[in-house]
């Protein structure tokens, strides 16, 4: 295998996972293997891996992407002996991470800009909520790699929208309502649609919720802060936005995530300590969930 990829990439330059596994198929393990250990290969990740949490693994706490994601779509593999080569190729995957992010969070504010418009009527109603987004876009890491929705099937445009709406404790039953009925009609118009085939994940809740989450003790909670905590404003109150920070920071959920984060760096080492030293070329059982693990969905709540 090592000799197949060297050949390939002396012709056509460094690759991606994803361009080397369509060229020379087989497994994804045994190519990534390959490349991870070959003296003559070097691998040069893009972007940043970050806490998400997952029910199957122990404390939770794992990174992302996965191993499998982070070759196929976030790693440059290229000939150790050509350091320009791979250098210019990481900055060609990194420009259009960034500009995918830049794409989403776009639409993002596109759809919350859709979905505030009609409650524009009466007294400073946008006073009293918030709308957030998080995910892959605030880390500049989205992606257009097709997959399928969760409960449809449906398949869909790569990264999801995580929208979280927060709602002063103060503000009517109706505003709730209204709000929570626009974004799911717009989660299905997005869904699809062939121009969009976008997917929208999204929870809305009063300031109460969020408080009572800061307890963070469930797998939900936890999720809800730590979906909270990597969420960037945009649109609605400063105020209760940034009165949701400084409660995560007060009750201490902050620390226990920077904790979380780092079981979850050293977690991540171990892994692929594991991985890589396996005598097999493809995975089955636990190891295939430490090679893949994008199969863990955070729950909004």
């Amino acid at each position: 295998m090592q000799e197949r990829v060297v050949d390939l990439l002396l012709g056509t330059g460094p690759r991606t996972g994803a361009e080397l596994l369509a060229a020379l198929g087989g497994e994804a393990f045994g190519l990534w293997k390959t490349c991870e250990l070959s003296p003559r290969l070097t691998v040069s990740r893009v972007g940043r891996r970050y806490l998400r949490l997952g029910r199957r693994i122990d404390g939770y706490a794992r990174l992302s992407p996965s191993v499998l994601r982070e070759f196929l779509t976030y790693a440059v593999v290229g000939l150790r002996d050509d350091p320009e080569a791979v250098a210019r190729r990481v900055a060609e995957v990194e420009t259009r991470a960034r500009q995918v992010s830049e794409r989403k969070l776009a639409l993002a504010r596109r759809v919350v800009a859709d979905i505030t418009e009609p409650l524009a009527e009466g007294p400073g109603p946008e006073d009293r909520f918030c709308v957030l987004v998080a995910g892959d876009i605030v880390f500049g890491m989205a992606h257009e790699v097709d997959r399928p929705e969760r409960s449809t099937g449906t398949m869909v445009n790569g990264s999801d929208l995580d929208l979280v709406v927060v709602v002063r404790d103060d503000a009517p039953e109706e505003l709730v309502r209204r709000l929570d009925d626009t974004i799911y009609q717009k989660k299905f118009q997005y869904l699809r649609s062939p121009a969009f085939r976008e997917e929208i994940d999204y929870v809305v809740k009063r300031f109460a919720t969020l408080r009572e989450q800061t307890a963070f003790d469930s797998f939900r909670r936890m999720v809800a802060c730590k979906i909270y905590d990597e969420a960037i404003l945009i649109h609605g109150s400063r105020e209760l936005f940034d009165a949701g920070t400084a409660l995560l920071r007060e009750r201490g959920v902050v620390e226990a995530l920077r904790e979380l984060e780092a079981v979850a760096v050293a977690a991540r080492e171990e892994r692929e300590r594991r991985l890589l030293a396996t005598d097999q070329e493809s995975l089955t059982g636990e190891d295939l969930f430490l090679f893949h693990t994008d199969d863990e969905s955070e729950e909004f709540e």
